[in-house]
């Protein structure tokens, strides 16, 4: 049972997930967290983890860093997300073993399940046919993290949890369009879209001062400016968006995530999850809403969050990815949580945070 004074390593605690965790710690009256940052601990440089653990000697530590990105970032550095991720997780596992850390919480990813998964994708699902290509290096990685999890556990007795959520969004999170997941991505297009339709320069100047794009900030002139949202399929009148728009995806709101988090990290131990079968396997925890919407119906959320008045057209000559990723929460109700924020909500809300951090 952890103490409110107890110590816990939130790796990657500035991170959509990882900030989402910390401030649900601190919400809960946990007093002794750590975080680092990249430039104060890189997480590839075991000799540094090392003696970090040895430093801090940690009760807790909760393993949200990670190499992430959208499918276009997944497609072009698949040696990055393989190389860095088995890395992060090598280093930060293998010294919460070695300095008799009390439990671990990793975090992976839903996009560990097969391509053609049946739905929705129950744990069990886990390794019995051939992953989505774009992302195949990253959940070759996440897979990597969760079976060294178990494998720990079963010849170690450690206790470490591995926990897969859905699709998140929220404060935090990464509206970089060369990397950012499917919504930040489309609520940011929609925005400068919108600025664009209403020849709003000073809006757009704004926006790229303050998250500049392939180098290009607010002092470029309106030509480049111009230039460069039209790579991304935003013009003055119409805005272009990848795939099909057919694609159905849960998403869940960072916050709901990271209660179910520490209320893993709380409640949950790995004999809560094992089973009975002598083949322990798929002990892992899928962390989601249970609900779906198509690609299309989100980008007429996001429209009508950002008040954006113009057209949408759909690129299908870009991947749409796996069509269709619906989590079944079953396990996760059943060891007694439930989400909170519904989309509906939660786009307004996430569209709210981009502006107040322009």
């Amino acid at each position: 049972m952890m103490n409110k004074d107890s110590k816990i390593y939130v790796a990657g605690h500035r991170g959509l997930v990882g900030s989402a965790i910390w401030n649900n710690l601190k919400q809960k009256g946990y007093t002794n967290l750590v975080g680092r940052t990249h430039k104060e601990l890189d997480l590839m440089d075991g000799v540094a983890v090392h003696e970090f653990f040895d430093q801090e000697q940690p009760e807790y530590v909760v393993l949200a860093a990670a190499h992430v990105g959208g499918i276009m970032a997944n497609l072009k550095y698949r040696a990055d997300f393989i190389y860095q991720n088995l890395q992060i997780q090598q280093n930060v596992i293998g010294e919460s073993w070695r300095h008799g850390v009390k439990k671990l919480l990793f975090l992976g990813s839903t996009c560990i399940y097969p391509r053609e998964a049946p739905q929705p994708i129950t744990e069990q699902a886990l390794l019995t046919s051939p992953l989505e290509y774009t992302n195949e290096p990253y959940a070759i990685a996440k897979i990597a993290g969760l079976k060294m999890c178990e494998s720990f556990n079963l010849q170690y007795g450690t206790n470490f949890i591995a926990v897969m959520p859905t699709n998140l969004y929220g404060p935090n999170d990464n509206f970089n369009l060369e990397t950012s997941h499917v919504m930040p991505a489309m609520i940011r297009k929609m925005h400068l879209a919108r600025l664009l339709n209403e020849g709003d320069w000073d809006g757009l100047r704004a926006d790229l001062n303050t998250r500049p794009v392939e180098g290009v900030d607010g002092t470029a002139s309106p030509e480049v400016i111009t230039e460069l949202l039209s790579r991304y399929g935003i013009d003055s009148h119409s805005l272009k968006l990848w795939g099909t728009g057919a694609p159905r995806r849960e998403f869940l709101w960072s916050e709901d995530m990271a209660d179910a988090s520490v209320y893993c990290l709380e409640h949950i131990d790995f004999d809560d999850v094992r089973g009975t079968n002598p083949e322990v396997r798929n002990c892992h925890i899928n962390i989601g809403s249970g609900k779906e919407i198509t690609i299309r119906q989100l980008a007429e959320l996001v429209k009508q969050a950002v008040g954006y008045e113009g057209s949408i057209e759909w690129d299908s000559t870009k991947p749409d990815g796996t069509l269709r990723k619906l989590t079944d929460v079953s396990r996760l109700h059943g060891l007694g949580w439930h989400h909170r924020m519904e989309i509906e909500d939660g786009v307004p809300a996430l569209y709210r945070w981009y502006l107040d951090n322009l």
